[in-house]
């Protein structure tokens, strides 16, 4: 199954003040043909805020962050991130995103691939005109760093299992490179979507938060911690007569209603994270645009801690997942931003079953009939989430409500967001969570292989199970994670899930971009990084 497809950094002082509190994205034109495919995509891809017109060239595009960068975090792809990467780093292939979200693969660094047919074995053509905003030539050589790096276990990279399966890389050819695998891996490009091409010669300045330097359309100039991002234009970017905008602003407003305030007033022109009633009402006011980000689909869920004596029976886990009421959350937390669901497929993945996802239905006297088999907890179990985000607390209170009714008593536990990202990746909530996920809008078995929660090597719930396992790495090695036997080994892990229900889906959840309509076509990648290659200001 081959597969063949298509200067030094000192205009202003530069990152001024280092150092974080830790938490918890043209020179030389571009070939004709590719500059189309790239502009293709980017057109998939953008938010349609006012889209129509010939672009603007100039200008600087305000926005706003919840979070500031921290570089301990960069490469685990949680929250501070998605303000830096998608606007100083590219990567080697791109998804589309969009209404025609899929996993198939577009040229972006890598112009063209062939797979091997037993699937262990990819071989990636490099572009030729791509330089660092330093002024060195991109080659294969980076690409292998950026992959090893991602690769190396003090990172906690989600994908890091995959990165770990690649056993050879062949760079030989500065504008080729050629990756071998310990097996199939049915989601390379999964990963090769996801690693950003970092500089190695920066890389001591990058760990540190001193510096970051990639390939991308703009390069950071200035950052004032927990404060503001400030980027310019790449004047050498690879894409001809791209960005069209000269800067890019990002003021760091962790309140969702400072937030809020500030793109009514006029101080920025986009931002993300509001509580979706917020964005709701924005988007129907004239002069504002709210575009929920198709293929960067996230997934509201209830975590448990197996270990905690009152989980670990898994039909009090059927309790609670018969309790939820998620046509309740779906509507009136995320405004019908989302769908209810089972399972953690979207439905524009491989691995999405309309008929699985009726198997917990809301259904209070089953849950009750359960929980009197098991016995309802001794004591309150504790539903931690993220304080200070509108829509994880009106979630938490539904469930509180949802979960009394059922006869399990729950006490909410707001904890500050990076000691909450620690409980994740940790293992260390005491009980229940509430939370999203992500990674499901990918090929499905990066989810089970890859993501915190669902790991089935070490699980945020403390969940192990042989057949689990199992399943999980069936479905991983296999050479495509779109083909027929693959979409078999998925539905053989769906039934894994639903069985052990560690985690308790709730529903597909949009994030969402509100801005200006003075704003135009941003893009986003799979995971809600902003693109603003394209975007101009009208």
């Amino acid at each position: 199954m081959g597969i063949d497809q298509p200067g030094p950094l000192g205009r202003r002082s530069f990152l001024r003040g280092g150092s974080l509190v830790a938490l918890a994205v043209l020179g030389v034109g571009a070939a004709p043909a590719l500059v189309a495919c790239s502009s293709a995509v980017g057109e998939q891809q953008s938010a349609a805020t006012g889209a129509g017109g010939e672009p603007v060239r100039g200008g600087t595009l305000n926005t706003a962050a919840q979070l500031d960068i921290v570089p301990a975090n960069i490469l685990t792809n949680t929250a501070g991130a998605t303000a830096l990467i998608g606007l100083v780093y590219d990567s080697l292939i791109r998804y589309p995103t969009g209404p025609d979200s899929s996993v198939d693969p577009q040229p972006h660094l890598a112009t063209s691939w062939q797979l091997a047919d037993d699937g262990l074995s990819l071989a990636l053509d490099l572009r030729d005109d791509v330089t660092f905003h330093g002024g060195r030539p991109f080659t294969s050589a980076d690409a292998e760093f950026a992959l090893r790096t991602y690769g190396d276990p003090r990172w906690t990279a989600q994908l890091q299992s995959t990165a770990a399966a690649i056993t050879g890389y062949d760079t030989s050819d500065p504008h080729r490179l050629v990756l071998t695998f310990a097996h199939p891996l049915g989601n390379i490009f999964d990963l090769l979507d996801t690693v950003p091409i970092i500089d190695s010669e920066s890389f001591d300045r990058f760990a540190t938060g001193d510096a970051y330097i990639g390939t991308g359309p703009f390069v950071l100039t200035e950052r004032v911690p927990n404060s503001s991002l400030s980027f310019d234009r790449n004047d050498n970017y690879w894409i001809a007569d791209r960005p069209y905008l000269d800067a890019v602003r990002v003021s760091i407003i962790p309140d969702a209603q400072a937030r809020v305030n500030a793109l009514r007033s006029g101080q920025v022109q986009a931002t993300t994270n509001l509580a979706y009633r917020d964005a709701e009402t924005l988007g129907g006011t004239d002069g504002f645009s709210n575009v929920d980000l198709e293929g960067a689909e996230l997934q509201i869920y209830v975590g448990a801690n197996v270990e905690n004596p009152a989980l670990a029976d898994p039909r009090l886990r059927q309790a609670i997942a018969y309790a939820l009421d998620r046509e309740r959350v779906i509507t009136e937390v995320f405004r019908g931003a989302g769908y209810p669901i089972n399972l953690p497929w979207p439905k524009s993945s491989p691995a999405y079953d309309e008929s699985r996802n009726s198997t917990y239905g809301f259904d209070v006297e089953r849950a009750r009939g359960l929980v009197e088999q098991v016995g309802a907890p001794s004591a309150p179990l504790p539903l931690t989430f993220q304080a200070g985000v509108p829509y994880y607390e009106a979630t938490a209170q539904i469930i509180q409500a949802d979960l009394a009714d059922a006869g399990i008593e729950v006490t909410l536990d707001p904890v500050e967001a990076s000691n909450f990202v620690k409980q994740l990746i940790g293992q260390q909530f005491p009980g229940l969570w509430v939370t999203f996920h992500s990674w499901a809008q990918y090929t499905p078995s990066t989810l089970t292989v890859s993501a915190y929660p669902f790991n089935a090597a070490r699980n945020s719930s403390r969940f192990t199970s042989p057949s689990y396992l199992e399943a999980a790495t069936a479905a991983w090695e296999v050479a495509d994670g779109r083909s027929a036997e693959a979409i078999e080994r998925y539905r053989r892990v769906s039934d894994e899930l639903l069985d052990a229900v560690f985690l308790i889906e709730i529903g597909v959840v949009f994030n969402q971009l509100t801005s200006s309509t003075q704003v135009r076509d941003i893009g986003w990648t799979k995971r809600s990084e902003w693109l603003l290659t394209e975007a101009y200001l009208a």
